[in-house]
């Protein structure tokens, strides 16, 4: 326990010299520009779909025994519609409740994802200044390359993707919804992050025996990173400490595999 608060101490140190603080403003920077675009995209599709709607209503009544149908159609376009959902206290709580929560929702998943991609392309530098700072007597190997990275990004996004259909029925389900919320996300945010850092330092086989002899400890270690991220907007500034922390554990624990 205390030499994981040294650790964690010496990364809070390090994140706040002047480079890596410049190194954090870039993600934030990137990732800005990327989510203002496609804000810009996505609520011109979303405008596009709520531009018409096609609204009918039929009633029956029986007057002297003899039934009578009234039916009503309409078409909703464009700011009409939104008058139409807002004209009723119901519909009105309904359709803001929705896009609150379903925009807070993806807005913030996307942010991670977002700033995980763009975190991948500054790990290399990052982790070059730890090396230069701290641990110049630990060769950095690496053994990642842009074909493979692009691959394996996908190939656990899918399988992200994969999850949150598989665990439909469970978001109905108090609590248990929290976790299958989650789950899927954490999974490619650990993906991610850990195999950023490790192909970046260490050999392959070195990068397995890592992972094989403290699964768990990395694991909790992401875990807690993840849990972070999920304040709104802080993986923008902390993507840059998350990599010096996982910098740090995969450092150390090359030092001690090449001395034995």
């Amino acid at each position: 326990m205390n030499s994981e608060t040294n650790v964690l101490s010496l990364s809070i140190k390090d994140l706040f010299t002047s480079k890596m603080l410049k190194y954090s403003i870039l993600p934030f920077l990137f990732s800005m520009i990327i989510m203002y675009v496609l804000f810009f995209v996505v609520a011109g599709f979303g405008l596009d779909q709520l531009g018409s709607m096609d609204v009918q209503s039929t009633q029956t009544s029986i007057e002297n025994g003899i039934p009578h149908t009234e039916s009503f159609q309409a078409t909703l376009e464009g700011t009409a519609l939104i008058q139409f959902l807002m004209s009723s206290a119901i519909t009105s709580w309904i359709a803001t409740f929705l896009v609150y929560t379903v925009g807070t929702f993806l807005t913030l998943y996307f942010s991670i994802f977002v700033a995980l991609i763009v975190i991948g392309f500054m790990t290399p530098m990052i982790l070059k200044e730890l090396q230069t700072r701290h641990y110049s007597d630990v060769e950095m190997l690496g053994y990642s390359n842009i074909a493979e990275g692009i691959f394996l990004v996908l190939k656990w996004a899918l399988v992200m993707l994969g999850l949150f259909i598989l665990f439909v029925p469970l978001y109905f389900i108090p609590l248990l919804n929290v976790v299958a919320f989650n789950l899927p996300l954490y999974y490619f945010f650990h993906k991610v992050i850990t195999y950023d850092v490790s192909s970046t330092i260490a050999t392959r086989e070195e990068s397995k025996q890592i992972k094989y002899f403290n699964a768990t400890t990395l694991r909790l270690k992401t875990l807690g990173l993840y849990l972070i991220s999920l304040i709104p907007f802080v993986i923008f500034f902390a993507s840059v400490f998350y990599v010096i922390y996982l910098g740090h554990s995969y450092f150390i624990e090359l030092r001690k595999m090449r001395s034995a």
